[in-house]
């Protein structure tokens, strides 16, 4: 009770940094979650129908996720310096593969009966994407982008070993002065607002799932 009264103590000391800190962090995230999902979808949109490209970029994408976060960090590092913009490079690539194959999934799980009944109506291709297939598929879309969101929190709380923002500065912080006063409250601080901000943004996107997918489709 003494360490969770203390941690409570802890946030109540400094809740606009910690505030600052989140909406970081959340920024981090937003931004590459936006570029990934629309670099995703184009390239799934692209790749769906032609094999070989799509195994192709599949694998690439899914090479990414194995390659140790910091290290893809550091990767950047030469290219663009320190700060958010490195991590950010490396959690868009992070954050392909999730997005990218649900898209492909999706689109692969339209009936063709429905897509015939769309060319019998005098849809072109562009029509068919955009009225038929891609409706169809967003269900399973935003299931890739809620995955990735998920991926990109969590992993953007080490941007700071990069010299970026965010959550990640709370857990350093207090990894580095461990056995000082107030050293692990930074870590729990750290850690329970990058679990509670992953929470809250799948959420948000779950409302917005439900916003944008048609009554039939809802679950």
């Amino acid at each position: 009770m003494d360490g969770i009264i203390s941690w409570f103590d802890y946030i109540a000391s400094r809740p606009d940094d910690i505030l600052e800190a989140t909406w970081a962090h959340a920024k981090i995230t937003l931004t590459v979650i936006v570029v990934a999902t629309v670099f995703s979808v184009l390239l799934g949109v692209f790749v769906q129908r032609r094999p070989a490209l799509r195994a192709f970029a599949l694998s690439v994408s899914g090479i990414f996720l194995t390659i140790p976060s910091l290290a893809l960090f550091a990767l950047f590092i030469p290219i663009v310096g320190t700060g958010n913009e490195p991590a950010m490079y490396a959690l868009f690539l992070y954050a392909i593969l999730p997005i990218l194959r649900n898209t492909v999934t999706g689109l692969d799980s339209v009936p063709p009966a429905v897509v015939e009944s769309a060319k019998g109506m005098g849809m072109g291709t562009l029509r068919q994407l955009a009225r038929i297939r891609l409706p169809l598929a967003w269900p399973i879309i935003m299931a890739g982008i809620r995955i990735s969101t998920l991926i990109t929190v969590g992993i953007a709380a080490i941007a700071v070993l990069v010299g970026g923002d965010g959550l990640g500065t709370y857990i350093q912080s207090g990894l580095t002065r461990l056995g000082l006063p107030n050293s692990l409250e930074s870590v729990w601080t750290g850690t329970a607002f990058t679990v509670l901000l992953g929470l809250v943004l799948d959420a948000a996107l779950a409302g917005f799932q439900r916003v944008t997918t048609s009554k039939g489709l809802r679950m």
